[in-house]
């Protein structure tokens, strides 16, 4: 990604860690329409895989994850040098209070239940995502 204060959509990579493929597929889809480059990946190891390849811009997570669960991705990203700084949003329908907390403290930058979060509301949040 280009260091603008903007980020354009052409100069973001996204990586979506989604197991269910119809949940991703609808979110990639509107990525994508929106101009961002969108990675899938379908369980814990291969979005650690595809992170220290494809260096994504910025992480959605979600948390119940084959192989390896999304806090367990995220520590794991947390730790390596060349994937720390990944900004990471977790999208999950699981919304426990220590499950929330555990995510923030890894570093993850929000929080939000995929069933109040439309692709389109993603999408728009991105930019400030970047930002930070």
């Amino acid at each position: 990604m280009n260091q603008r204060a903007e980020p354009q959509p052409d100069d973001v990579r996204i990586l979506f860690v989604e197991d269910d493929a119809s949940v991703a597929q609808m979110y990639r889809l509107k990525l994508e329409l929106d101009g961002y480059a969108v990675d899938v990946a379908g369980d814990g190891i291969t979005a650690l895989e595809k992170a220290k390849t494809i260096r994504p811009d910025i992480v959605f997570l979600d948390l119940r994850l084959p192989k390896l669960d999304g806090l367990a991705v995220l520590e794991r990203l947390r730790a390596d040098t060349s994937t720390a700084a990944i900004p990471v949003v977790i999208l999950s329908n699981w919304n426990e209070k220590e499950l929330v907390e555990r995510g923030v403290s890894l570093g993850a930058l929000d929080h939000l239940i995929k069933s109040q979060t439309t692709p389109a509301r993603l999408s728009q949040r991105l930019k400030d995502w970047l930002k930070t």
